[in-house]
């Protein structure tokens, strides 16, 4: 360590003696692992967002065949039904309206629910960063918004906004552990009924029903029981558990993100070559210096240590300005929307932490070796170089 220590005034002197070089080779590391860590960003949430848990207990009622919510027309009172069938805990009708059915980074999505299930069944889950339920209670028109969505608008609660052809008042900003909450707009069933001009009133259509089930043993048979309930009538149901319908109707973000992460892949093969190159022209330029040093009492170990640090620094250094740059990403809370659902673009410290050490573990690698090259070269032929 105390060598370690010692050497590194002497690897960044040298650094500094190629400033053209050694910014370029940091700077192409940053951009590099500020992708590899935006690709990872996005697979944890998807991760998030389609990981099926032993606690989850929703299903998600839509109409069969049907994908966008613009599709999916349900009446309300399947509701009644499905209350009735055995092992459901509850069931809430969910009216949906989105700016745009395809995958996007700012899409708008309505979400009207009855004002009594939603104080029930989803408040308690609701943190409020701003305004009031009782402010949301008090007007037809009010939206209670996810954090993420007014963060993204620049909206405050007392702000009116449009989008999907329906103006509403934010009559509160709300904090969800779940990522589906954070990236919409609650909004009064009716209202938004009425508001899209389809059905009207509380007796009309909706998109979907949120089924609540009392054991998470029992969603598939429930699942399976309330598509039975539903097959001879004219509007039959498919019946999910919640992550697996946003895994099934976010396909399109699932590929595109399993694409993503060869580009991810590619960053780190990036990072190899430019680390690679900038050290071997280093060693290249300095054989002289390396010879001056051994007779000046450095070991060939200490040749090599030196030409390992200096690689492994330009991989810290791009790497932290990288993972700074995905981090910064992260907090503009962007969202990949397809269908009215959402997968964040979110990060964490294990994100940032296997960027950093990729990043250190490929410049250490690529100086291997040039430095074992280095440390074998004769001082008599290296002065002899030109």
């Amino acid at each position: 360590m105390r060598t370690f220590l010692r050497f590194l005034p002497l690897v960044f002197k040298q650094l500094r003696r190629t400033p053209i070089r050694s910014s370029l080779t940091v700077a192409g590391v940053a951009v590099a692992m500020f992708l590899f860590s935006a690709v990872q960003a996005m697979q944890v949430g998807v991760k998030r967002a389609t990981e099926v848990t032993a606690q989850d207990t929703t299903l998600v009622v839509y109409r069969e065949n049907r994908f966008c919510p613009f599709t999916s027309q349900l009446p309300q009172y399947y509701q009644q039904r499905i209350e009735a069938i055995d092992g459901v805990a509850s069931v809430v009708p969910m009216r949906i309206e989105v700016s745009n059915c395809r995958a996007s980074l700012d899409v708008v999505t309505f979400r009207g629910v009855p004002e009594a299930a939603f104080v029930q069944h989803y408040v308690p889950n609701f943190e409020m960063l701003g305004g009031s339920i009782e402010a949301w209670t008090q007007r037809s028109d009010a939206a209670l918004l996810g954090e993420s969505l007014a963060t993204r608008r620049g909206l405050a609660v007392g702000d009116r906004f449009s989008a999907a052809g329906i103006t509403v008042s934010v009559a509160g900003i709300i904090q969800s552990q779940e990522p589906q909450d954070r990236n919409v707009a609650y909004t009064h069933l009716s209202f938004l009924q009425e508001a899209s001009r389809r059905g009207g009133g509380t007796g009309g259509t909706v998109t979907q029903f949120n089924v609540k089930v009392d054991s998470p043993e029992s969603l598939g048979e429930i699942a399976s029981a309330i598509d039975t309930e539903f097959a001879r009538d004219a509007d039959p149901t498919s019946t999910r558990p919640e992550k697996a319908f946003v895994a099934a109707a976010a396909g399109d973000i699932l590929e595109i993100v399993k694409f993503a992460s060869w580009l991810g892949w590619g960053a780190l093969a990036a990072v190899f070559a430019l680390v690679a190159n900038a050290i071997v022209l280093s060693v290249q330029d300095r054989v002289r210096d390396h010879a001056i040093l051994q007779t000046l009492g450095y070991s060939p170990r200490h040749v090599a240590l030196l030409v390992l640090l200096e690689g492994t620094t330009l991989g810290l250094v791009g790497g932290v300005v990288g993972a700074a740059g995905a981090i910064w990403f992260t907090q503009q809370r962007l969202a990949l929307t397809t269908e009215g659902l959402n997968v964040e673009i979110s990060s964490d410290a294990t994100v940032v932490l296997v960027g950093l050490a990729a990043s250190v573990a490929l410049g250490l690698i690529a100086g291997v070796v040039p430095a074992f090259r280095a440390s074998r070269r004769e001082i008599a032929e290296s002065f002899r170089a030109v």
